[in-house]
């Protein structure tokens, strides 16, 4: 438990750091901290449409406002605990910066690459979620959303044409 509390606290001080290094120094901390509350979302968001996709269920608490804003709440809490009560990000960002380079290194190359699975994981839940979409014939590929596009589609190839007829005079023929 305590090394995903480490691995946590890293990725904070990974992020901190590259709020650092932007042109605009001012509140990195925070910045840190909404990054990170937006990979703990996108962690959650595939989660919630993995279950859906995998359990064929009509659940949709992804659509939930209410869900969402208990969510955010919620990360929003556990983060002012875990770095802003009492400045605790401070003590991270000193505690971090006295590794050597090499274990910086090594714990660089393991956050960022966390990070990348996140936003990866997050894509391929959209894909299996669309997939899904498709193979059941729900949402945009239902047939009546289908009938109905195809239909706006043929309106409008029929008003480009007839906008093409006045354009080089074959209308008054």
């Amino acid at each position: 438990m305590n090394s995903i509390k480490l691995g946590y606290y890293y990725i904070f001080y990974r992020l901190y750091k590259m709020s650092e290094a932007a042109p605009s120094k001012w509140l990195s901390d925070w910045k840190a901290s909404m990054a990170l509350g937006l990979l703990e979302m996108w962690f959650l968001i595939s989660i919630l449409i993995y279950y859906r996709v995998f359990t064929n269920s009509s659940l949709d608490i992804l659509g939930n406002n209410i869900f969402w804003f208990l969510m955010v709440i919620m990360l929003t809490l556990i983060d002012y605990f875990a770095f802003h009560n009492k400045n605790q990000w401070k003590n991270i960002v000193v505690d971090f910066d006295k590794l050597s380079p090499k274990k910086n290194r090594i714990y660089g190359i393991i956050a960022w690459s966390f990070i990348l699975l996140i936003i990866i994981n997050t894509i391929f839940s959209y894909y299996c979620l669309d997939l899904k979409a498709r193979r059941d014939q729900i949402g945009p590929y239902a047939p009546s959303v289908v009938a109905k596009k195809k239909f706006e589609d043929s309106l409008q190839k029929a008003q480009q044409i007839e906008n093409l007829k006045k354009i080089y005079g074959e209308d008054k023929k």
